[in-house]
């Protein structure tokens, strides 16, 4: 502040110097006649008036715009911090749940992680946790893929329009979001069969389950946890399972709920897929690939293939 009035002072001492020198460089060098008419002498007193008043307009701006600025610079943090609470939206808290956060991947997107409640099943209100990609062990990968690929090679032989059912790769972060989200880590070889294939249009190499509807996505994954933990009771559903492939539940006669195999994310076993509890998602895979290449069957349903798709039929 007292920068900006001595640089207006400095300005209006200059104005007021220029002004002198241009009236004296205008001035006869000879002096002036004793019979000057007044009117002249008038006419300078009114230049010198003229002068003082610009300069004092001068100074008044100046210090004007010094005001101004000096508040202008206060109000400003202000300002921003207005404006930066407009654009950035407020983070979304229900219970312990995780915030979604915006991220350009696919599983960022849903709802809120559901509260937890007396009634709600265990394991379904994580708190917040860091995400985090971790890597696959490489022999689990490397036998993972070893499995895949048994099952690719059958169907781009076979059943070709079901080879095209299956999904592409998944980044790992997309992987890392939903385990933040559900508050699981996602066994290796669940994340191994993911990173290669993420889900299938439909139940595709899986579809030998009664009733087999989907093999899930990430983001499938994820809704379907969400859905079982606000659906299940205590008792009836652990937040530590992780559903993979959904079916169609039946009583025999009438299809009446949605349900789910699953993968536990405490020792990686696999429930649901066949009629008996396999070591993890790897045995799975390689209980399939045996089956399609040896004309095997699965909970005595064997391979079938009927126009480019795979179909498991009873067998006879």
């Amino acid at each position: 502040m007292l920068k900006l009035v001595r640089q207006a002072l400095t300005a209006a001492v200059l104005i007021a110097l220029a002004v002198r020198l241009r009236r004296r460089a205008r001035l006869p060098r000879a002096e002036p006649p004793p019979s000057v008419p007044a009117p002249v002498r008038r006419a300078r007193g009114a230049g010198t008036v003229l002068a003082w008043l610009v300069i004092a307009v001068v100074v008044a701006l100046m210090l004007g715009f010094a005001l101004m600025g000096t508040s202008v610079q206060r109000g400003a943090p202000a300002l921003v911090r207005a404006v930066t609470e407009q654009q950035e939206p407020l983070p979304v808290h229900t219970g312990n749940a995780t915030p979604v956060e915006p991220a350009a991947d696919p599983v960022a997107t849903g709802e809120p992680t559901p509260a937890a409640s007396a009634a709600q099943a265990p394991n379904c209100a994580p708190r917040r946790r860091p995400i985090d990609p971790r890597r696959v062990a490489p022999d689990v990968k490397r036998a993972v893929d070893g499995q895949w690929r048994r099952i690719e090679r059958w169907l781009r032989r076979n059943a070709p329009r079901t080879y095209r059912t299956l999904g592409g790769p998944v980044r790992a972060r997309t992987i890392a979001v939903a385990e933040s989200q559900m508050g699981v880590d996602f066994p290796d070889a669940l994340r191994a069969s993911l990173l290669r294939h993420n889900g299938a249009r439909g139940a595709g190499v899986l579809g030998f389950r009664p009733g087999a509807r989907q093999q899930l996505t990430v983001r499938g994954i994820r809704d379907a946890w969400r859905e079982m933990c606000a659906r299940r009771p205590a008792g009836t559903w652990d937040g530590l399972l992780i559903p993979f492939l959904s079916y169609t539940a039946s009583d025999g006669v009438t299809a009446y709920a949605t349900g789910y195999a699953t993968v536990s994310s405490a020792d990686g076993t696999v429930s649901g897929a066949t009629s008996r509890r396999l070591r993890s998602s790897y045995t799975l895979l390689r209980t399939v690939a045996d089956a399609l290449e040896r004309g095997g069957t699965i909970d005595g349903r064997r391979p079938v293939v009927t126009g480019g798709h795979l179909r498991w039929k009873p067998a006879r």
